[in-house]
């Protein structure tokens, strides 16, 4: 079978568990990718939008959750998981024995740590990646970009803003593995000493696009102008896989810190354009599965 992007190889088998806003959006993302087919989309609750959605898109669905990616493993290469941390340790638990990739969008913190942008080939050869947060996939490149172009970073922040709305009941319940893995990934992409992460859940109506802010002390030695090159030449790179994403305020010092802002603004495939926390991981966990499918 022909792909339809004329590699000449069949589209990577994929699962999704997680029938939420993450799970559903990333769902719409799939369909549209020539390089990956939908076998299956998994969740728990009959009720659930995502669900009647798969349906409708002629997707095989399952309400038995990740049983249900069991009874066909054969039949899956890759299987994303959408549904909470302490969910997506069981299920990779039950999965790793029976041979398909595992990419993770919640904040277990279990695999290699991707952020394609910094990453991907190390991620090649991985069976089990893990998609850091929605912020840490929006600033912690921006955060490399910081870290590159001064000589030693002590202390760096990172504050991400998103509409309530986009943010569903599983990601609420994660927010402390949110924050660790968002530190622990800046500390790890970034080589700085001390960082902090700070998540804002805007009620506002209606939803604020996402917003994310890089800033560190003025102390540290930081060369704008080679900052300023590096962050043009990041941004670039990743909306080569985030349409959305975009540099709102480029490096600049002001109040005793040096400072970048990042917005991403989602293509609006399951909530409205404001929703870029969900495109900014699903689109990253699409250029996994992609790369994979090209390797």
């Amino acid at each position: 079978m022909l792909a339809q992007d004329g590699s000449g190889a069949d589209p990577l088998r994929v699962a999704i568990v997680g029938t939420g806003h993450i799970g559903t959006d990333l769902l719409l993302k799939v369909i549209a990718s020539p390089m990956l087919r939908c076998e299956l989309f998994a969740g728990r609750r009959a009720e659930s939008p995502g669900i009647e959605l798969a349906r409708t898109r002629g997707v095989r669905t399952s309400t038995a959750g990740v049983d249900a990616v069991v009874d066909m493993a054969d039949r899956v290469d890759v299987v994303f998981d959408a549904t909470s941390a302490r969910d997506a340790t069981r299920h990779w638990a039950i999965l790793e024995p029976l041979g398909p990739s595992f990419v993770d969008l919640t904040p277990a913190n279990l695999g290699k740590l991707c952020v394609p942008a910094l990453n991907l080939d190390e991620c090649l050869h991985e069976r089990y990646v893990s998609m850091v947060t929605c912020g840490g996939q929006a600033a912690v490149p921006m955060a490399r970009c910081v870290s590159d172009a001064a000589d030693g970073v002590d202390y760096l922040e990172i504050v991400s803003a998103s509409a309530s709305a986009s943010v569903g009941p599983a990601s609420r319940a994660n927010i402390d593995e949110y924050v660790s893995i968002t530190e622990q990934a800046t500390r790890e992409f970034c080589d700085v000493r001390r960082t902090k992460t700070v998540l804002i859940i805007n009620p506002a109506e209606p939803g604020i696009v996402m917003r994310n802010s890089i800033a560190v002390l003025m102390s540290e030695r930081v060369d704008l102008d080679a900052l300023r090159g590096l962050v043009e030449t990041m941004e670039k790179q990743i909306r080569s896989y985030v349409p959305g994403y975009r540099v709102l305020v480029p490096p600049v010092a002001a109040d005793g810190r040096i400072m970048i802002t990042v917005e991403v603004e989602g293509r609006g495939d399951w909530l409205p354009h404001y929703a870029g926390n969900l495109d900014i991981i699903t689109c990253a966990a699409v250029a996994v599965a992609e790369a994979w499918a090209r390797a």
